[in-house]
C-alpha cells in the first residue's frame, strides 16, 4: 500500500470512508439517530480485500463514534462479526431489542 489508510467522516453522505492515498478504498453507510448511530453497511472495493481493510474502516468508525461520546448500534453484519473479536468495544453497543443478536443461541 503507498500509503497509510485513514478513516474519515463523511457526514453529508453518511458515511464513514477509508482512503488509501487519493483512492476510496472502503466505506461504513450509517444513519444518525439523536445519541447513536445505526451502522447499516460496511464495504470494501475488491480491489483491496484480504487486506485488513474492512477492520481498520470498522475500528476508525469505532474510535470516532467513542471519541464524540456516541453509541451504535450494529445492523451490518460485519460490523457485529467485528465487535464480537475486540471485547473492549462492547460499551459502543446501545442496547436495541428490535436488532437482532446472537446472545442465547448455542455455538
Amino acid at each position: 500500500m503507498p500509503t497509510e489508510p485513514r478513516v474519515t467522516d463523511n457526514p453529508r453522505a453518511s458515511r464513514y470512508e477509508l482512503w488509501l492515498g487519493t483512492t476510496r478504498a472502503g466505506l461504513v453507510e450509517y444513519r444518525s439517530e439523536p445519541g447513536v448511530v445505526l451502522l447499516v453497511h460496511t464495504e470494501v472495493d475488491p480491489a483491496f480485500v484480504g487486506q485488513g481493510l474492512g477492520e481498520r474502516l470498522v475500528a476508525g468508525a469505532l474510535a470516532d463514534l467513542r471519541g464524540r461520546g456516541l453509541k451504535l448500534v450494529p445492523l451490518c453484519p460485519f460490523v457485529r462479526a467485528y465487535l464480537r473479536r475486540p471485547p473492549d468495544q462492547a460499551d459502543l453497543v446501545a442496547g436495541d431489542p428490535a436488532v437482532p443478536s446472537d446472545h442465547g443461541h448455542p455455538s
